[in-house]
């Protein structure tokens, strides 16, 4: 759950009851319950209408494959597992011990 542990719960919910009083503090957590239920709803549709928008293609999409670190993890790593990508690159002329690289006095 988001990366908190029972301490940090626990540092919240005395803030919570230092802050809000013990009465009221049960109605801002159903509040906050109903908050996160209907964001939840909304990216569920919004999910849905992008796959009914998108066509069949797009059936198996989901809302995380649209964040980049996704797509960089699925497209590029997965990619670099691939037997295609391991393939050896050709060796390239190598400069002997004594030669000196090609040096153009224009380029500089």
């Amino acid at each position: 759950m988001f990366g908190i542990g029972l301490p940090e719960v626990a540092v919240i919910l005395v803030v919570g009851i230092i802050v809000f009083g013990p009465d009221r503090l049960p109605d801002y957590a159903r509040q906050a319950g109903r908050m996160v239920r209907q964001l939840r709803q909304f990216a569920q549709s919004a999910q849905t209408d992008l796959r009914n928008e998108l066509g069949p293609e797009f059936a198996d999409l989901k809302l995380s494959d649209l964040d980049p670190r996704e797509m960089i993890r699925k497209h590029v790593l997965e990619g670099m597992d691939d037997e295609s990508v391991s393939k050896p690159v050709p060796s390239l002329d190598v400069l002997g011990p004594d030669e000196q690289p090609p040096y153009d006095i224009d380029a500089t």
